[in-house]
């Protein structure tokens, strides 16, 4: 699904919103989450590995919260 934008000289800018599409890995990524949130980072990760998630998924997930897609959006 894409949108558009309005940056701030005034331009369209498209933006990319991406679905999720496999709602099994979702769920470990989701789990991965509650174990750093509970435990540690380093368990986390771990965890994810352990899953074959993709480590930039991963780095994103555990170390920038902020980038993390709504819980809902799927």
């Amino acid at each position: 699904m894409n949108r558009t934008a309005i940056d701030s000289g005034g331009s369209a800018v498209a933006e990319v919103q991406y679905q999720r599409t496999d709602l099994y890995r979702r769920d470990i990524v989701n789990h991965g989450i509650s174990v750093q949130e509970s435990g540690n980072t380093m368990s986390a990760l771990e965890f994810l590995k352990s899953h074959d998630i993709d480590p930039d998924v991963i780095e994103r997930v555990l170390l920038e919260p902020q980038r993390r897609r709504n819980p809902g959006n799927h």
